[in-house]
């Protein structure tokens, strides 16, 4: 069958929309014909040269959509079933997914390389084989997945607004209550108000944190996140870290989450500042895994006893987090639909993009033709 979708040929270029030809599902694989995807920053790394892909790959790694068909041996989900796809495949049985850590799950490891894990392409054009980010693809009209990347949603959800949960809003949420290990009386700051940022104060807020601190130098940001939960907003750290001083009577934050869109040196050195004995650091954001962000003293970390961790997913367990967080927008605990700034066609995927940098968009959302 054919599709349209959004292709990347190569870092420092835009998305290039192309007719595609798109392969059945074979053994285990599901169709799906995706309603919507997020605009991730995540994406922008393939594009900033952060992230080195398999090029040419289909963006988007946040898809929602409805399964159209299904592979021989698949068993989670059926045709009509409404789903919102995981970017962290989860196979349910190898070591990290067995010990509780299918954020980490072995399938994962050539996520940017395009293919599904028997090592094969679904996508193609003219004899040459088009990859799929996170083997998902999103900015695809169609795709052909694993269905080890699915998981199944409440048919009365919106899904336009269900897409958000399959990256941002559980990396966010549980960068907070599960790698930061947020609880309530504590004072949490928050480096990045974005897509992942702004769930980290939802998810923050949501564990009772007293304080909840957010810096961005973009004002629309700052007050967005005053919305969802933060308590106090500054456009610096510097600002912050006299205010947290303040809000503790010197003691500093008990978290700091960093959650900008490009991690460097001095985000890291002054969230590790920020925090004070026994404080936590989580690292959310991504950088080029080439370059060296983290340059904190071994004698305060030693002495103070701070940690400083990475995190994927906010160490969060997609088949139950996926669930448990449209579950919490449903009973009115969970805020999703206040994140949506603006809707984009797919055509309208460099624009969006755009809106991203000049720091319009909280979240941006593609709504594929129906």
């Amino acid at each position: 069958m054919k599709t349209k979708a959004a292709v990347l040929f190569d870092a420092g270029k835009p998305f290039e929309i192309l007719e595609l030809d798109l392969d059945g599902p074979g053994p285990g694989e599901v169709l799906i014909k995706y309603t919507a995807a997020g605009l991730c920053h995540s994406d922008l790394h393939l594009i900033d040269g952060d992230l080195g892909p398999r090029f040419p790959i289909i963006g988007g790694h946040e898809g929602a959509g409805i399964i159209e068909e299904v592979g021989p041996g698949v068993t989670k989900v059926q045709p009509g079933d409404h789903v919102v796809c995981s970017f962290i495949p989860n196979c349910g049985t190898c070591r990290y997914c067995a010990t509780g850590r299918s954020n980490l799950c072995d399938l994962g490891a050539t996520i940017l390389d395009g293919h599904l894990p028997d090592g094969t392409f679904r996508f193609h054009s003219g004899g040459r084989d088009f990859g799929a980010m996170c083997m998902l693809g999103t900015f695809s009209e169609r795709a052909t997945i694993s269905q080890h990347s699915v998981v199944k949603v409440d048919e009365w959800l919106p899904l336009e607004t269900a897409v958000l949960v399959g990256c941002g809003v559980p990396t966010g949420w549980a960068s907070a209550n599960y790698a930061g290990g947020v609880r309530a009386g504590d004072t949490t700051v928050i480096y990045g108000i974005g897509g992942i940022g702004i769930n980290a104060v939802q998810g923050a807020a949501h564990a009772g944190a007293k304080n909840v601190i957010v810096v961005d130098p973009i004002e629309f940001k700052r007050e967005s996140a005053l919305k969802v939960g933060a308590t106090h907003a500054f456009a610096s750290a510097a600002e912050a870290a006299e205010k947290i001083a303040e809000l503790t009577w010197g003691q500093m934050a008990d978290q700091a989450i960093i959650t900008v869109g490009t991690v460097d040196e001095q985000v890291v050195s002054e969230a590790f500042d920020a925090v004070g004995k026994g404080g936590v650091v989580v690292v959310t954001g991504l950088a080029n895994p080439e370059k060296l962000t983290v340059h904190v003293s071994g004698g305060v970390l030693t002495l103070f006893e701070k940690t400083i961790k990475g995190t994927l997913f906010g160490s969060a367990n997609p088949q139950y987090d996926i669930v448990k967080m449209l579950r919490l927008y449903d009973a009115g605990k969970l805020k999703l639909d206040e994140l949506v700034t603006t809707k984009y066609t797919l055509d309208q995927v460099n624009e969006g993009y755009q809106d991203l940098r000049d720091g319009k968009n909280v979240r941006g959302v593609i709504v594929h033709a129906q």
